[in-house]
């Protein structure tokens, strides 16, 4: 047992401890907007399980459709000085929430690009289940390393073409700071390196794995997740190097579509994560975006549940042109961005409090790291030392 208190200490928007009963009650909060429906004995695998919308959709598909089968997620366990990540802490209360609906679904903590963690994870499919029936891909790593070659590669939040300069949000002692931040220009190898690490060259290789190994069961699909986003946001995310590995994303559904495998990209609506909280301009974004929509911002689990819905055939593929599910139409419409424009070309230091919804962005920030959660009390030590599932 290892009972502290545990504060929000950090900089910026990353915090160094995260608080173990706060991580906890997000997961029974977002499992409570989850709508039961009769378990029908799905099998899926979650890759990159314990965070942003790849922790909604594990949520949703346990919640809403009783799934079985793997989470796979890369989390850091506590230490005499550090508490877990929050990953850890939600993974550990997504088990137990498993267990409590009476559901086979496991955990593995490990790198995802590297063929032991491949070769653990088929093992455990193999001999529970034979197979699965779903695959969701949500991986957002700033390194790969890649496992033929020992090759490290590092994304980069850069521009391609030119330069460009764009409005972010910061904080200083939970005040929001307007600021404008300068992107630069991506080489071609840094480019080349995200894709590495972002785009679809690593879900291809596990699918490629269950094929071999004859785990997809008939009417196997498989999703990843990805993001569109506003013009405003365009130039360092869609048309920027993470961009590039977007489309590399979507590009690799296209090659993976055949006998025995439906294969797509989802594309989400626009969220508060640690991952999307690292990119300028997103923030601002988002604090914008649900200054406009209000409650009208669909949040992860939501998607998620129409996600899965789609996935399992109990609602129609909502897809694009280009083959893409579609649940972001919420945020792209004219109206919306319309207004969100408005706002951001407003926004000023002096009235950003105003026109942007900061105090509720820096609030589910903290959120991701286990604070600011009602009814968690904070002022009572919290035990740290919780095993992994």
């Amino acid at each position: 047992m290892s009972e502290r208190v545990v504060k929000p200490v950090g900089r910026g928007f990353l915090f160094l401890d995260s608080h173990p009963a706060g991580c906890a009650q997000v997961v029974r909060d977002v499992a409570g907007q989850v709508e039961r429906r009769a378990p029908e004995r799905r099998t899926a695998l979650v890759i990159g399980s314990s965070s942003g919308y790849g922790l909604a959709t594990t949520i949703a598909g346990l919640a809403r459709y009783g799934i079985d089968g793997i989470g796979v997620c890369f989390e850091k366990a506590p230490t005499p000085r550090r508490t877990a990540t929050a990953g850890w802490y939600r993974t550990a209360e997504t088990a137990a929430l498993a267990a409590e609906l009476g559901r086979d679904f496991r955990f593995v903590n490990a790198d995802a690009f590297a063929d032991s963690t491949k070769t653990e994870v088929l093992e455990l499919i193999a001999e529970r289940w034979g197979g699965i029936d779903h695959l969701i891909y949500s991986v957002a790593a700033p390194r790969r390393v890649d496992p033929r070659n020992g090759e490290t590669y590092q994304s980069a939040i850069k521009a391609i073409g030119a330069a460009h300069t764009t409005k972010s949000l910061a904080f200083d002692d939970g005040e929001p700071i307007l600021q404008e931040v300068g992107i630069e220009v991506a080489t071609d190898d840094e480019i080349a390196q995200t894709i590495k690490v972002m785009g679809g060259e690593d879900w291809s290789r596990w699918i490629s794995a269950l094929e071999v190994r004859d785990l997809l069961k008939p009417g196997f699909n498989t999703v990843a997740l990805t993001y569109i986003g506003s013009e405003l946001t365009g130039p360092i995310y869609r048309q920027g190097s993470i961009g590039a590995a977007k489309a590399d994303l979507e590009h690799t559904a296209l090659t993976l579509s055949k006998d025995g495998v439906q294969a797509m990209t989802s594309v989400n609506g626009a969220a508060v994560t640690q991952a999307s909280s690292a990119i300028p301009g997103i923030g601002l974004y988002v604090s914008l975006l649900h200054k406009v929509l209000g409650d009208g911002l669909q949040t992860p689990v939501q998607q998620s549940i129409a996600l899965w819905d789609q996935l399992t055939g109990a609602t129609p593929l909502d897809l694009d042109d280009e083959g893409r599910i579609r649940l972001d139409r919420w945020e792209l419409n004219d109206e919306t961005q319309n207004a969100v424009r408005a706002q951001w070309d407003s926004a000023t230091q002096d009235n950003i409090a105003d026109v942007a919804d900061t105090a509720w962005f820096f609030a589910e920030v903290r959120r991701l790291y286990g604070f600011d959660v009602p009814g968690v009390d904070y002022e009572a030590p919290a035990e740290v030392d919780v095993d992994w599932p």
